[in-house]
């Protein structure tokens, strides 16, 4: 997925110790869609942004070649960076937890065991298999807890995953992270948000686990973030897997208002309050990514040509991504584009061979190639560019509403020579 660097990631630093689907890993076709994941082991939004910089600098090489995405229909979900998820059975007998010596007296130690027996004392009666977790790892804050069990009420097995995590309060993970996602690449069937009495905030999705619904395998979430920062993570699947096991019940097990209590329990918050807080961990100031994603949208649509009306946009979790869908009356077509600086240590993977040098300096290569996310008959076209002090601007455009749609027309609304007028404008320098 070449423009979306917004998503990309590179599971060489990861150190998964797996292939790690949604969304990491560097070189597979479909993001998100190709390979098998624990989804226990995503975690909730709230992981420092300049890791998140550094990440998408990392796998920025990828250029024109396929990324991963970074999906998840219940929000701003990432991986944890470092260690692979330590599957552990549930034990016949209970563990406590013992006091951990940490700066906040209220801090205490959740084990792996306890995380799998708390979600299974949560859920409804049935039975239990397959289950693993992490607890707590003070060495590192950014590793996040999780649960998941393969769930069965008698009508089916089901997956069933939960993970905690801390977020700024009122900060830009907080409210990404009960958004309800964006349908031009997210498709999905509902999407609710509501208030607790507590002043909590959680978003229910009902979604699946292919965005193109090639294999109909549904995920349904739950996400709520407390006004404390707590952020739990809800998922469930009707297949004992989410990914390569076959459909074993119509819909997830639990409906919208039990995954909801389920998100809202009070026992996550207490693994929340027992993760360390790392003092490496910064924030941007609350409304910063937004406002910048909102001026890259406006530049886009101010050098959108004439004739072409713009009928959607939006911005991901990156405020470096934005797109917009335009019509020309003959189609909706996708065009979306990455605003990246200080790209210069990249910039020999991403402008190889064909690619050209402008009077400037300026490094141009173009591209022609299918789309990536399964829409029959999408195409992609690319412009990619870089400035000589590493100032990339790369655009895309489909000739489709949505890469996972199929082609609404025969190619893109933009020309080549548009999008090249685009990515090398001067109002991207501001």
């Amino acid at each position: 997925m070449p423009v979306e660097q917004r998503h990309i990631d590179s599971n060489s630093d990861s150190d998964d110790g797996q292939a790690f689907e949604v969304r990491l890993s560097a070189a597979l076709h479909d993001a998100g869609d190709t390979f098998d994941t624990d989804r226990g082991a995503l975690v909730a939004a709230g992981t420092v942004r300049g890791r998140r910089l550094r990440l998408r600098r990392r796998t920025a090489v990828l250029g024109g070649a396929a990324g991963v995405a970074l999906a998840g229909v219940g929000g701003a979900l990432l991986v944890p960076w470092s260690g692979s998820p330590s599957g552990q059975s549930r034990p016949p007998s209970s563990v406590s937890t013992t006091p951990h010596p940490t700066s906040s007296p209220a801090a205490r130690a959740v084990t792996s065991d306890e995380m799998i027996r708390t979600l299974e004392k949560l859920l409804p009666k049935g039975t239990f298999g397959k289950a693993q977790g992490r607890g707590v790892d003070a060495s590192d804050p950014l590793v996040a807890p999780y649960a998941q069990v393969v769930y069965d009420d008698g009508r089916g097995a089901s997956a069933i995953s939960v993970s905690v995590n801390r977020v700024l309060p009122g900060g830009y993970d907080a409210r990404q992270a009960v958004r309800c996602p964006d349908k031009v690449y997210t498709p999905y069937d509902s999407c609710t948000t509501s208030h607790l009495p507590d002043a909590s905030v959680v978003t229910v999705v009902k979604g699946y686990e292919y965005p193109d619904r090639r294999v109909d395998t549904r995920l349904w979430t739950a996400n709520l973030v407390t006004p404390d920062g707590h952020h739990v993570s809800v998922s469930e699947w009707n297949a004992a897997a989410e990914k390569d096991a076959p459909i074993s019940r119509d819909e997830p097990p639990l409906s919208a208002a039990q995954l909801k209590k389920l998100a809202a329990a009070a026992d996550w918050r207490g693994v929340v309050d027992a993760i360390p807080e790392d003092p490496r961990q910064t924030q941007e100031p609350p409304m910063a990514q937004e406002e910048d994603g909102k001026a890259i949208r406006q530049t886009l649509a101010s050098l959108v040509p004439k004739g072409l009306k713009v009928v959607a946009h939006g911005s991901d979790d990156d405020s470096q991504f934005t797109y917009v869908v335009v019509d020309d009356g003959k189609g909706r077509s996708l065009v979306q584009i990455n605003v990246q600086p200080d790209m210069s240590d990249v910039a020999g993977q991403l402008f190889g061979a064909g690619s050209e040098t402008l009077a400037d300096g300026t490094r141009v290569a173009e591209r022609k190639q299918p789309g990536e996310k399964g829409g029959a008959g999408v195409v992609m076209w690319t412009v990619d560019t870089m400035r000589t002090d590493g100032f990339r601007v790369v655009i895309s455009a489909f000739n489709s509403g949505s890469q996972q749609t199929a082609a609404t027309r025969t190619a893109p609304a933009l020309t080549m020579k548009q999008l090249r007028a685009i990515a090398l404008s001067a109002k991207w320098r501001p």
